[in-house]
């Protein structure tokens, strides 16, 4: 996904952001069903807060050493 979806300014677009919800939604709905239906959306609402604010672009992320 990161080098497909979160692409420059990926941010930034409305079509792009979109792009990375259904990337997580599709990743997580692969895992085991073990939750209602709000703790899956829950879930992904905080993956897709997370990527937002860590990854603000092609390699760009605070995880890089700088």
């Amino acid at each position: 996904m990161k080098t497909e979806k979160l692409v420059l300014d990926w941010r930034k677009r409305q079509q792009t952001k979109a792009g990375v919800e259904v990337a997580i939604k599709d990743i997580l709905d692969k895992l085991p069903e073990s939750s209602s239906i709000e703790l899956y959306e829950l879930k992904c609402q905080e993956v897709f807060q997370h990527i937002y604010e860590s990854y603000h672009g092609k390699k760009r992320s605070i995880y890089d050493a700088n």
